[in-house]
């Protein structure tokens, strides 16, 4: 009969004491040195600019520096793949929007698994998107978009940020649901896709009403509808595209994550921090730029994640959207 090494179990358990009181211990001299804030697209644009201000507001707060560093390319893999292989020590962080977890989707091969790999930190905020169109088309709202398409089959074109994006998936939806024929061209950011809306190259973009207010306020493109449920505060005179498309409503989202193993002491500190940051004048800030700011719980976030994979997986599948 084998016999129960009660010295080895011992050791075992004291083993894990030790090393949770160190993470403890750890958590609560964290942080004790820059905190690294990967942005894995450029500079400039909504995702960029509120994260920008949230690592200014966690400065403030935990008294380091939080430091923005932008890692563009492949979509956003490259920046996230950085953090996904970063010690977890909690020093390098990801902000990112939906687009982190629904380009895999349309992916091959990923470096990296968004479920394992990362852990749900803290939701910022969720981003109504605005439906900009080129100044010089006679479309003024939804009906006379959907009556243009109809009238010029095949010649609309719309633009996407990056593919797999909520604008990307927003348009996918637009298309299905209001029966639209146009073609949906991919760019390289924002930032080219409103150069080339702005120039008539391009007849429509979805994305951020951050991104296209200033457009729209200064004549150079019109914003026909916002994607919310309910009418923005910034553009209250603009409708929805649920009043012309009942049960049309989407939204990108900002969040911030941390590799998996990082001690959960730690991701804890974090959303208590973010949320402290959102009832602030962070919120007011956030709030006039057409956001809707968020917080909750860890594990509210997880949650909110998981179901919003599913319904991206769903369009995704449904307009065969990939990226060979």
């Amino acid at each position: 009969m084998r016999r129960f090494n009660f010295s080895m179990v011992g050791a075992a358990l004291a083993s894990l004491l030790i090393l949770s009181v160190a993470h403890s211990a750890f958590a609560q001299t964290y942080p004790n040195k820059p905190v690294k804030m990967i942005i894995p697209f450029p500079p400039g644009g909504t995702l960029d600019s509120v994260g920008r201000q949230l690592a200014q507001k966690l400065s403030v707060q935990l008294g380091q520096q939080f430091i923005v560093e932008n890692r563009p390319g492949g979509n956003g893999i490259i920046g996230a793949d950085v953090v996904a292989k970063a010690p977890t020590d909690g020093y390098t962080l990801l902000f990112n929007a939906s687009t982190f977890t629904t380009a895999p989707m349309t992916m091959k091969q990923v470096p990296y698994s968004v479920e394992n790999d990362f852990s749900p930190v803290a939701l910022v905020a969720k981003a109504p998107l605005s439906v900009a169109i080129n100044k010089n088309l006679p479309v003024t709202d939804v009906k006379s978009l959907m009556a243009y398409a109809k009238a010029n089959p095949e010649k609309m074109t719309f633009a996407v940020g990056s593919v797999g994006s909520a604008g990307h998936l927003a348009t996918e939806l637009l298309k299905k649901n209001g029966g639209l024929d146009y073609t949906v061209v991919p760019y390289k950011g924002t930032a080219p896709a409103f150069q080339d809306l702005i120039g008539g190259q391009i007849d429509g973009f979805i994305d951020p009403i951050l991104g296209s207010l200033q457009y729209h306020k200064s004549g150079l493109l019109r914003v026909i509808a916002v994607t919310s449920a309910k009418r923005a505060p910034n553009l209250p005179d603009v409708p929805t595209v649920g009043e012309t498309i009942p049960g049309y409503e989407f939204y990108s989202w900002y969040g911030l994550w941390a590799p998996t193993k990082v001690p959960n002491d730690i991701k804890e500190l974090l959303n208590a921090q973010v949320n402290k940051a959102l009832v602030t004048d962070l919120k007011d800030t956030l709030v006039q730029q057409g956001l809707i700011v968020s917080g909750g719980r860890m594990d509210e976030f997880q949650k909110f994640q998981a179901s919003d994979m599913s319904r991206s997986q769903k369009l995704i599948k449904e307009a065969n959207i990939r990226i060979d």
